[in-house]
């Protein structure tokens, strides 16, 4: 198959590697059908990220068709459209059952953060994040190995298109926890620090919640005009 895989510092390429297969019986492999770059890839390409080996495959926001499935999944089937979360979690250990999955002791076996050195349970496994994060191939590929699939996989409505469905799977949550993070509701002011596209979610999310005034803070021009122009549209036709 074809993935966008890891060269240095500074360089990456699509080109071609073996497809995924099933490794346990609680994996799925899916046939990706949308996929996104994350700012959080940058950290990745730019070799910023230790644990990052040659032929690496980026990758953690994409949309899905389940191809193949293992004998223990239960939540998902084949032909299933799918999002699948950033985080890699077992859904059974402390913290999967207090829902921090992003804190599960159990999938990943590398050394996770720095902290690590301290013998301190490294976080969750992450797709496409390096070997600190568990070493699991991304999905910015034509076919990815979803792990613990009764878990982080869900299905979503054939009627929706890929488009507006994709950013569940990382960068609408994203948003969505800091407003929640803030205490944002009715009435509330809210400065966010960065027009990309996390702080545009993050504004709609504002919105959403009832917030009234919304500050764009960022240093490219082009991204204060885009916000602009939409939140005035958005706000004009209220």
């Amino acid at each position: 198959m074809k993935a966008l895989t890891y060269h240095g510092s500074h360089r990456a390429g699509v080109g071609t590697v073996p497809d995924p297969i099933l490794q346990a019986p609680d994996d799925i492999i899916l046939r990706v059908t949308a996929t996104a770059i994350c700012g959080s890839d940058l950290h990745l390409y730019r070799g910023k990220i230790p644990g990052t080996d040659q032929g690496y495959i980026f990758g953690h926001e994409f949309m899905c068709e389940v191809v193949e499935a293992g004998p223990e999944v239960t939540s998902v089937a084949v032909r299933d459209r799918v999002v699948v979360p950033f985080v890699i979690a077992c859904g059974d250990c402390f913290f999967c059952h207090m829902h921090q999955y992003a804190a599960c002791e159990t999938t990943n076996s590398g050394r996770g953060a720095i902290i690590n050195k301290k013998n301190i349970t490294p976080p969750a496994a992450l797709f496409g994040f390096s070997n600190l994060y568990g070493g699991v191939p991304g999905g910015q590929a034509e076919y990815v190995r979803v792990p613990k699939a009764n878990v982080g996989p869900f299905k979503v409505p054939l009627a929706l298109p890929d488009d507006k469905v994709r950013f569940l799977s990382d960068i609408l949550p994203t948003a969505w926890q800091g407003v929640q993070n803030a205490g944002l509701d009715k009435g509330s002011s809210v400065a966010i620090f960065g027009a990309g596209s996390v702080g545009l979610l993050s504004a709609a999310c504002s919105r959403l919640v009832g917030s009234e005034e919304i500050f764009m803070i960022d240093h490219n021009n082009y991204r204060l005009e885009f916000a602009r122009a939409r939140y005035r549209r958005h706000t004009d036709q209220r």
